[in-house]
């Protein structure tokens, strides 16, 4: 697993040990990065549910101008911790429960990413919130990672909310990433 592109282009980073953490592959980062890369440079970041840090990591290279990390787990934030040696740049790393940061949160992101396991139904309750606390800026995007086998009922999940938001698909084989912005 590497920074795929940008000033730290190259960079290795490591993963802990086990089945906890399912990194992002380099291949399906890059293909997240494609699609948002100009929408990046000077934007603030909220990567939930960092595991490895990768997915913030990438948009500090690309010139980010704040990211924070969001995770519960001891080992993740010790990696992200690690992944972070000799990288510049404006960025905090936080250990808490994401519901818990999401809903004392006063500011409003501008790229999301939410990538947590795929098992649990903790991304769907991470957009609910950001949604109904307006948490994503106005040109904002919420990039949420999950198994392409289980899909998400937005309609369900937001209600008449639904309406305020549009809901893009890029399917890469077994993930799937749906991106998510305000109408």
């Amino acid at each position: 697993m590497r920074v795929i592109s940008g000033k730290y282009r190259g960079k290795r980073l490591e993963a802990p040990e086990g089945y906890e953490v399912r990194p992002t592959m380099d291949r399906i980062k890059e293909t997240i990065f494609n699609i948002i890369q100009f929408r990046i440079e000077s934007k603030t970041v909220l990567d939930l549910f960092a595991g490895t840090g990768a997915l913030g990591i990438e948009a500090i290279s690309r010139g980010a101008a704040e990211v924070v990390f969001i995770d519960n787990s001891s080992d993740s934030i010790n990696c992200i911790k690690n992944n972070l040696k000799k990288i510049d740049g404006n960025y905090k790393v936080i250990k808490t429960d994401f519901s818990n940061y999401l809903l004392s949160l006063g500011k409003k992101f501008d790229i999301i990413f939410i990538d947590p396991p795929f098992k649990s139904l903790n991304g769907e309750e991470a957009i609910k919130i950001i949604i109904e606390r307006r948490l994503l800026s106005d040109d904002g995007i919420i990039v949420f990672e999950r198994s392409s086998d289980r899909e998400t009922d937005y309609e369900a999940l937001l209600g008449d909310m639904v309406d305020l938001v549009a809901v893009r698909n890029k399917k890469m084989g077994p993930i799937s990433a749906d991106l998510i912005e305000w109408k």
